[in-house]
């Protein structure tokens, strides 16, 4: 597969993560949520992990088991760096698994770890083999097209996105708060008043917690014992 091809499989499978997670929070919510930090219909992280698993995995592919279990583990790999890291540039962690059986620091859990391992049997041996047909029969010019366009409303949506969060991260460190709950209300209430676009990344992520006074919690819970 060429780096074009590639990237329209990553824009495919994020579309479809996207779609999944809009699906389930329309079934808990029973309202329509554009989850997911980019302002486009798609959750860039089911893109890496289908990516990952076609390329790094494909020497597996043969032994339908050990595909399982390696795309559990790389999977759940993923996941648990993906919300160690933006715990750590954003100052707030975006989704918890806690009160999920079988987790590990609230960042994964065994019904996610399974999941993985269901949709990538489906992603190897049926889903992107038929996805493949398609876009194969795709040619030049306008497979350049289709790539350019698709690369460059991307980054742009990237940069627009990212730069929100920022702002985000930032008014979390200018609270004056101690406590993690009034920090998040704090963040929640400022957000709400501002834009769309900075009111999407609240209603997107309704239940996230800030992380920025945890360290001063413990503190103080550790002295009033």
């Amino acid at each position: 597969m060429g780096i074009k091809i590639i990237f329209l499989l990553f824009i495919f499978y994020s579309f479809l993560g996207w779609l999944m997670e809009v699906t389930c929070k329309l079934i808990q919510y029973k309202r329509f949520i554009n989850r997911g930090f980019l302002m486009g219909p798609i959750c860039p992280i089911y893109g890496h992990g289908a990516i990952i698993m076609l390329i790094l995995l494909k020497d597996f592919a043969s032994n339908p088991f050990i595909l399982f279990v390696m795309s559990m583990l790389v999977c759940t790999t993923l996941e648990y760096l993906t919300s160690y890291f933006m715990e750590k540039l954003f100052s707030a962690r975006w989704w918890d698994y806690s009160n999920k059986k079988f987790n590990i620091n609230g960042r994964v859990c065994l019904r996610n770890t399974l999941c993985f391992g269901i949709l990538a049997i489906v992603l190897v041996y049926f889903l992107n083999p038929f996805i493949l047909t398609y876009i194969e029969k795709i040619t030049e010019p306008f497979l350049s097209i289709l790539f350019y366009t698709l690369l460059v409303v991307y980054i742009i949506d990237n940069i627009i996105s990212y730069s929100i969060i920022n702002n985000f991260s930032s008014t979390i460190k200018k609270s004056n708060y101690d406590n993690t709950e009034e920090v998040t209300k704090y963040v929640k209430d400022v957000f709400l008043k501002k834009n769309y676009l900075s009111k999407r990344l609240i209603y997107a992520y309704p239940n996230f917690q800030t992380r920025v006074r945890r360290k001063l919690a413990k503190i103080k819970e550790a002295l009033s014992e």
